[in-house]
């Protein structure tokens, strides 16, 4: 006799992190292949106090739910696009930063 195991008894995160060689006033990115890159000069502590990771995780749901993608020229939220070139990358009055500072 066997067993259907519905879910999974915890909640995993499978998002891989990668430290990797990033401009000095950028802590991390989120990408859209589902991996959050994070400065490999931040220090565990600063990323533990800055939240880094919850931030950029913020992006990786937006990003699976559909509400986020991005090229190299333009951010695309809900349908909108929005030229990289115009705006300052991270402002916390964009749309979707202002989601990932709010959860974070």
């Amino acid at each position: 006799m066997a067993f259907i195991m519905k879910g999974s008894p915890y909640n995993a995160v499978n998002t891989p992190i990668y430290s990797v060689d990033m401009d000095d006033n950028v802590l991390g990115m989120a990408q859209n292949n589902g991996t959050i890159l994070i400065n490999k000069n931040v220090s565990p502590l600063e990323l533990k106090k800055s939240k880094t990771v919850e931030h950029e995780m913020v992006h990786i749901d937006q990003m699976k739910r559909g509400d986020l993608n991005y090229t190299d020229s333009y951010v695309l939220w809900k349908g909108k696009k929005y030229s990289r070139a115009a705006m300052k990358e991270g402002d916390k009055k964009l749309p979707w930063e202002m989601e990932a500072y709010k959860k974070q």
